[in-house]
């Protein structure tokens, strides 16, 4: 643990950052694997759920979560099923 009061406060922010981060990113794995699962299954809201998981791999690529090619790439790759 830093001595320094700017180092501990840095290192509590970098703490609280990285727990909403992976929350976040923990959510949006969820919702592309739920549209991915609709897909394979051919259920009727599939299309809903892949704009839920399209919305959510935009958000995360805006907030720095994933690479904006990464989320172009996996929103392709979800429109082609």
């Amino acid at each position: 643990m830093p001595n320094i009061k700017s180092a501990i406060k840095r290192v509590k922010v970098a703490e609280k950052a990285n727990a909403a981060n992976v929350q976040a990113k923990s959510a949006m794995r969820s919702t592309v694997k739920k549209a991915e699962q609709a897909l394979a299954a051919g259920a009727e809201n599939a299309p809903e759920l892949v704009a839920v998981a399209s919305k959510a791999l935009d958000k995360a690529a805006s907030k720095g979560l994933i690479h904006k090619n990464a989320a172009a790439r996996k929103k392709s790759r979800l429109a082609a099923k």
